[in-house]
């Protein structure tokens, strides 16, 4: 059997909490983790040159298949080399297989064993996904990562609802390992289960069976409370292998980010940086401010005090309100910078902080200071 296009080194555990600093082996380079992949859905991180994401510490990022296939098309992003070459960003990439957007389009979409019929968002026009066809568009976009075809369950569902779209993942993650034919391309399998303990305990161990490389841990981040998704996490990531890659799927925010990285997780994705970026607001170890506010129109200092993004080294907050408060495009390249070097940076600093095995240190002090969001009831 030929070695995978990607693989997973574990480097270190912390001794005192168990989160894991890694090393992910791309075609494309090495990524260091835990990471955040900045998404860019269309094949670009909104606002944000491929030369500014390096130097904001982007080590890879993720593209959405979905978007992707139905504009510009799978076909055209192939004749252009692919996304690497199409979007001119030479680290490694992660296309997800579109079955969330999918799932979330409710009453624009119908579902049975063979696939997904689809109306599209964009023009209403019908389109069918399949575990065999979303191979053939993700191995047209040539990510390093591609994610198998699944299917996520809402939140609240019933268990018969959700054991259902369990089998129903398993088995198209077996039809997508026979359809994937794409030598430098690693396709990773995903978890689901929905917040029923003895499903998610299931569908890791099946899913573990089955052998990839890699792992998404999916239906999670969908509505649930926070306290419920890390209940699932501690359910799930001990029964994935130890020495691949575990992906928490579409959570971004800095607390559930330290949470997962606690629990085991190695790879996190969320438009949530860039969208609240969009919105005028932006992170920092105290919580989100919201940049719009009037309270800053005279407020000189820098977004985040010793902060050395491109926007905190070069503007106020006053200015930087000014310009999103007049439309200015600037504003939220601004805002989005900022995040994105924010998480990015902050998934550095835990991983200092597990080779150190000061781990649960790290986490008391980012809890200390980041009062927006509850504590966790160990910490209390």
């Amino acid at each position: 059997m030929s070695k995978p296009a990607v693989t997973y080194t574990l480097v270190h555990e912390d001794k005192h909490t168990g989160a894991r600093a890694g090393i992910l082996h791309t075609p494309h380079g090495d990524v260091l983790t835990p990471v955040f992949m900045p998404v860019g859905t269309c094949a670009t991180v909104k606002t944000l040159t491929p030369h500014e994401l390096r130097e904001l510490g982007a080590q890879i990022i993720l593209a959405n298949t979905y978007h992707l296939y139905l504009r510009p098309g799978d076909d055209l992003v192939a004749e252009a080399g692919g996304l690497h070459s199409f979007m001119n960003w030479d680290g490694p990439i992660l296309t997800d297989s579109g079955g969330f957007q999918v799932f979330s389009l409710a009453g624009l979409r119908k579902i049975n064993e063979e696939g997904v019929v689809f109306s599209s968002h964009i023009d209403g026009s019908r389109h069918l996904f399949t575990p065999e066809s979303v191979m053939k568009v993700e191995g047209n976009l040539g990510a390093d990562i591609a994610m198998c075809f699944d299917e996520c369950s809402p939140y609240p569902a019933e268990p018969a609802r959700i054991a259902q779209a369990m089998y129903r993942t398993h088995a198209w993650a077996e039809r997508c390992k026979h359809a994937h034919n794409r030598e430098n391309q690693s396709l990773f399998g995903i978890v689901q289960g929905g917040m029923v303990r003895t499903l998610r305990e299931q569908s890791a161990k099946t899913l573990a069976a089955m052998d990839f490389p890699g792992y998404g841990i999916g239906g999670l981040s969908v509505g649930e409370p926070k306290p419920l998704m890390y209940e699932m996490l501690d359910y799930t990531t001990p029964l994935l292998p130890q020495h691949k890659a575990r992906y928490l799927m579409g959570v971004g925010s800095p607390d559930c980010l330290v949470e997962g990285v606690l629990r085991g997780v190695d790879m996190f994705d969320c438009v949530l940086p860039t969208r609240i970026a969009r919105n005028g607001t932006v992170m920092t170890p105290d919580g989100k401010l919201v940049i719009r506010n009037a309270e800053y129109a005279r407020d000189f200092r820098p977004l985040q005090e010793g902060c050395t993004c491109y926007a905190c080294r070069n503007f106020s907050r006053a200015y930087i309100r000014h310009l999103i408060k007049c439309g200015e495009v600037l504003g939220i390249r601004l805002t989005t910078m900022h995040n994105i070097h924010f998480l990015c940076h902050l998934m550095a600093d835990m991983r200092e902080a597990i080779l150190n095995d000061c781990f649960a240190e790290f986490r008391r002090e980012f809890w200390s200071k980041y009062v927006i969001e509850p504590t966790p009831p160990d910490l209390i």
